[in-house]
C-alpha cells in the first residue's frame, strides 16, 4: 500500500478504497458499521479511515440513504456525572458508524420528555436511546416512535407494560447488595432513602424489604422514605430519619448524590460515619471517593450501559429485519470506601476502593 501524499482535497472514499485495495463498498460498509465483512477488514479500514482524516459529506450521503445519520439520547438529570459517563460510552459506540449524538434533558419530566422525543423525530433521527420517566401506561409516546419506523432502547428502567430493547440492571438486585452490605457491616437498624415511585415495576425498594425479611430484620415502613437528588431533599429526609427513635445505623441511598446529602445531614447532627450511622449509595459517580466522608457506593458500569445501547441501536438501524426486544443486563460491583467500614469487611466483598 503506497503512502498517500497530503494534498488540499478532501480524501474520498475511493481514496481509502484505493489504498486498501478493496471496493468502496467495503468501505462504505466498515464506517456503517454492517456486519457482513469480516471485523479484521472493518478495523483495517477504520483505522486507516482516521488516518486519513477521512470525513464523510454527510449531507450528500444523507439525501441518498434518507438518513440524517444522528442518534438522539434523552436523559432525565444533565448534571448527573452518571449520565456525562453513559454519553460518552453511547458517542464512542456510535461514531465509528458516522453516527453524531444528540442530547436533550427531560429534567425528570415525563411531558417534558414527550416533548424532546416529539422533538428529536422532527429532526429525523436515525434512533433513540432514552432514560425514561414515563410511568406504566404512558406508553402512547413509544409507540409514535414505533410508527415512524425509529429504533429505540430504554436505558436505565424499563417500562412495566412496554416489549422494548432494554440496557440496564436488574433493579432489585441493586436493593439486596446495599442491604446485604450493610448487615455484613453490623448494622441491624437499616434505613432507605429510595426515589419517589414512578412505576409499578420490579424496584430497589423491593430488593431492600425482601433481602430484610429474608435475614429476619426488621422491617419499618418508617425507615422507608424518599428523595430526589439535585433539589436538597437526600439531606431532608436524613433529617427524618434521625428524629426516629431508635434511629438507623445503617442508610442505603437510591443514588450517590442522595448519600452526599445524607451524610451531610449526619455530620451536621454531630454523628459519625460510619461508626454511629453507614451510608452506601449507588452510581459511583465521580469525585464519590473525595465526600467528606468517602463513599461506598454501587458501581452501575455506566460508560458500558453507553458503549452496549450503542452497539445494539447501532444493529437496529442497520437491520433489514426486525429484532426481537433484547434485555442487556450490566453487573453491578460493589465499592468500599470509609462510610461502610465500621469493622473488617467480610472477603465476598468485591472490592475496597
Amino acid at each position: 500500500m503506497g503512502k498517500r501524499t497530503a494534498t488540499n482535497r478532501p480524501v474520498r472514499m475511493k481514496d481509502i478504497a484505493k489504498d486498501l485495495g478493496v471496493s468502496v463498498i467495503t468501505v462504505s460498509k466498515a464506517i456503517r458499521g454492517l456486519s457482513d465483512i469480516s471485523e479484521s477488514t472493518r478495523r483495517r479500514v477504520l483505522k486507516h479511515v482516521k488516518e486519513m482524516n477521512y470525513r464523510p459529506n454527510m449531507m450528500a450521503r444523507g439525501l441518498v440513504t434518507s438518513k440524517s445519520y444522528n442518534v438522539g439520547l434523552v436523559i432525565p438529570e444533565m448534571m448527573h456525572s452518571y449520565y456525562a459517563e453513559v454519553a460518552k460510552g453511547l458517542s464512542a459506540a456510535i461514531q465509528p458508524s458516522g453516527l453524531r449524538l444528540l442530547i436533550s434533558n427531560s429534567e425528570c419530566n415525563a411531558e417534558l420528555e414527550r416533548e424532546e422525543i416529539q422533538s428529536l423525530l422532527a429532526r429525523q433521527v436515525d434512533g433513540l436511546v432514552i432514560s425514561s420517566f414515563q410511568r406504566e401506561g404512558g406508553t402512547d409516546i413509544f409507540d409514535q416512535i414505533t410508527a415512524s419506523g425509529v429504533p429505540f432502547v430504554l436505558i436505565d428502567r424499563g417500562i412495566p407494560g412496554l416489549e422494548a430493547h432494554y440496557v440496564g440492571w436488574d433493579q432489585p438486585s441493586y436493593g439486596t447488595m446495599v442491604t446485604e452490605h450493610l448487615m455484613e457491616c453490623g448494622c441491624t437498624r437499616i434505613a432507605l432513602i429510595r426515589y419517589p415511585a414512578i412505576d409499578s415495576g420490579p424496584t430497589r425498594a423491593d430488593g431492600y424489604l425482601t433481602t430484610l425479611k429474608q435475614h429476619g430484620f426488621m422491617v419499618s415502613e418508617a425507615y422507608v422514605v424518599s428523595a430526589s437528588y439535585g433539589d436538597g431533599t437526600g439531606y431532608d429526609a436524613m433529617r427524618m430519619l434521625l428524629a426516629l427513635d431508635p434511629r438507623p445505623d445503617g442508610v442505603a441511598c437510591h443514588n450517590d448524590p442522595v448519600a452526599a446529602q445524607a451524610i451531610r445531614a449526619i455530620l451536621d447532627a454531630g454523628l459519625r460515619i460510619p461508626e454511629d450511622i453507614a451510608v452506601i449509595g449507588v452510581g459511583n459517580i465521580r469525585y464519590s471517593d473525595f465526600f467528606r466522608v468517602p463513599l461506598s457506593t454501587i458501581d452501575q458500569g455506566s460508560n458500558l450501559t453507553g458503549q452496549r445501547a450503542g452497539e445494539l441501536l447501532v444493529n437496529l438501524i442497520n437491520s433489514r429485519r426486525r429484532i426481537p426486544p433484547k434485555k442487556i443486563l450490566i453487573p453491578p460491583r460493589l465499592i468500599v470506601r470509609a462510610s461502610t467500614m465500621r469493622q473488617k469487611v467480610g472477603k465476598n466483598l468485591s472490592q475496597v476502593g
